[in-house]
């Protein structure tokens, strides 16, 4: 079986607009769902016309500096500009920005922007079109940096050693409202939500937009920058496959025969429907992830080994990384999730229960209903364009012996093992019920977190 890296060559793929169902990213659990618009449903008529989804705004934004241009750009960065120095999740950003995740947006937002996402999840473009963006991509700096800065209309960005990584032009700066950027985006500014904590908080009271040079590619050295395709490479790899209609699964957690179910099965149902050859875009967030999720190597691990063991086929399955920090917004961050697909070529977006969703952090109980993203993906301004794929659910079917679609007419017969449960089980090395997952990728997940215990001493589990 084709290794995982062999799965990612670089090439591109065909695509074409459908109907309009609802959303989902699966949570770290047993459960989840599929349904189909009905061929009446359908966008634009019944025929099926091959090509890729437009990006929004009509291309990529490519802000990488040509390689000719770098050695000068590098030279003005380092001895011409005020520095603004990036911290981790900033450069994931930028990666994101850079590469066009985020078309049309051209920088770090400015307040116009910012405005518009805040309030109405959508930016309104020069021509009166209107594009979805729902989170706000925005870089803080403090009262010593804008003093700095002073009358300057340009500013060299730097990593966390001082080199510079990109130039912002024309900028603006703009108060950073930090309470109503925190109520806007995750609806509530209860203490302890894990990106206000991580990236907001102790963040500088003032923001800086502005046009974005970036001064090379972003490369992490972590041995997985080979799965990180940015929107022009995976157009390529999905137009060399021959794909005319590619569905999108994003997740922040291991995959199990749950998942695989869902995905094949929407496979079928799009074959079924008249397209030739659909692709699967596997799509793990690889950006900033709360503490308790398991980190990104060790997701990549097991992923491949979901490939090895023929759960998915690599044939069909485009396996790459998405760049983003991940925000536990729910409703509102899906959308941009299902955004930043639409420019990597997805027509389709698979959709869970409560996706981008967690537990609330005060409370016990979830922060989100759990059908809101998936209603609001199916209405989003500037997402008309894609198709929401909402999920059935599936559980462990015990007189099968494998996961299953939920039959609500023999409950009994199904169990849910909860992301808390699959996680204990993984901790005490023991195995789930045959079927649940492959067993290479368990024994990547057992190893995880046998990598966690020091002198056998298990940590604290933590709710999904």
């Amino acid at each position: 079986m084709a290794s995982m890296s062999a799965v990612l060559s670089k090439s591109p793929f065909l695509s074409q607009p459908l109907s309009k169902p609802p959303p989902s990213d699966l949570p770290f659990s047993s459960a989840a769902f599929v349904s189909f618009p009905s061929k009446s449903h359908r966008r634009g008529g019944g025929a099926i016309r091959a090509g890729l989804i437009t990006p929004d705004g009509g291309k990529l934004v490519d802000l990488v500096v040509p390689e000719p241009r770098r050695r000068e750009k590098k030279h003005e960065a380092a001895t011409e500009l005020p520095r603004v120095e990036l911290t981790p999740i900033d450069v994931q950003w930028m990666h994101v920005l850079s590469e066009g995740w985020a078309s049309p947006l051209g920088g770090f937002m400015r307040e116009s922007e910012f405005l518009q996402t805040l309030h109405f999840n959508s930016l309104r473009l020069d021509d009166g079109s209107v594009v979805n963006m729902s989170v706000p991509i925005v870089l803080a700096i403090d009262d010593e940096q804008k003093a700095r800065i002073g009358e300057s209309k340009r500013v060299a960005l730097v990593d966390s050693d001082g080199n510079p990584v990109a130039i912002l032009s024309d900028i603006e700066i703009y108060k950073h409202p930090k309470e109503e950027r925190i109520a806007r985006t995750w609806g509530t500014t209860a203490p302890g939500l894990p990106y206000v904590e991580e990236a907001i908080t102790n963040a500088g009271n003032w923001l800086i937009g502005g046009d974005l040079e970036v001064l090379e590619p972003v490369k992490y050295n972590d041995g997985l920058d080979r799965f990180r395709l940015s929107p022009a490479e995976l157009r390529k790899e999905l137009e060399k496959r021959g794909a005319d209609a590619v569905f999108a699964f994003q997740l922040r957690n291991p995959v199990h025969n749950g998942h695989a179910l869902l995905m094949t099965d929407t496979r079928r149902r799009l074959l079924e429907m008249g397209y030739k050859n659909p692709i699967l875009l596997l799509h793990p967030l690889g950006g900033y992830t709360k503490a308790d999720d398991v980190p990104l190597s060790w997701r990549m691990k097991q992923h491949e080994k979901v490939l090895e063991d023929g759960v998915l086929d690599p044939e069909t399955t485009v396996v790459s990384i998405f760049p983003s920090p991940m925000h536990y917004a729910g409703p509102t961050e899906v959308q941009w999730h299902a955004k930043a697909r639409i420019n990597a070529g997805a027509n389709f977006y698979i959709v869970g229960r409560d996706p981008a969703g967690m537990g609330h952090p005060v409370e016990k109980r979830d922060l989100y209903d759990a059908d809101h993203g998936k209603k609001v993906l199916s209405m989003a301004p500037g997402l008309e364009r894609l198709n929401i794929l909402p999920f059935r659910v599936a559980a462990y079917d015990k007189t099968q012996g494998k996961m299953a679609f939920f039959d609500p007419s023999r409950p009994q017969d199904f169990l849910f093992i909860s992301g808390t449960k699959m996680r204990t089980l993984a901790k005490n090395k023991e195995n789930p019920p045959d079927g649940f997952m492959c067993s290479g990728g368990w024994q990547v997940l057992v190893d995880y977190y046998d990598s966690l215990t020091p002198a056998g001493k298990l940590p604290e589990v933590v709710s999904a």
